[in-house]
């Protein structure tokens, strides 16, 4: 069995694809962003000049949230990760992801791939994540609150 869920509680799709897939013992999360709900991005802000600032550190840790949250909707959590893909706007940036990153995981954690790309679907998002995971007893849908 596989099921598609849209998470109510985190920022849409911005096209037709859920954020999460789950079937009988695979779990895979779509490209997250730091995108919230009200479509705000952590880690970008702009002062009183309009000056932006875009903090690698702040939105990936915001992207590594958002991935455990949708994993949590489906019974699961980042130490039920096995693989994890990385995109980045800028490889000047590898250093503070990586650095975050270490926050979360260890040589025991996912398997991990980062790659830089030429943009995302918004100029103020540095990074975007996408994650594969595994749980050991199949899950019985235990989405609460989901759209799809």
């Amino acid at each position: 069995m596989t099921e598609a869920h849209l998470i109510a509680e985190k920022a849409a799709p911005r096209g037709r694809f859920p954020h999460v897939k789950v079937t009988e013992n695979s779990i895979y999360v779509s490209g997250t962003s730091s995108r919230r709900p009200d479509n705000t991005i952590a880690g970008a802000s702009a002062d009183e000049l309009g000056t932006t600032h875009l903090d690698i550190r702040t939105q990936t840790r915001a992207v590594i949230e958002n991935i455990r949250d949708i994993l949590r909707t489906v019974g699961a959590d980042l130490s039920d990760l096995v693989q994890v893909t990385t995109y980045l706007v800028n490889m000047n940036d590898f250093g503070g992801y990586n650095e975050v990153y270490a926050d979360y995981f260890d040589e025991t954690g996912p398997t991990r791939t980062t790659v830089a790309v030429h943009q995302l679907p918004h100029p103020h998002l540095l990074i975007e994540m996408q994650a594969v995971a595994y749980l050991t007893t199949p899950s019985a849908s235990p989405v609460k609150d989901h759209r799809a």
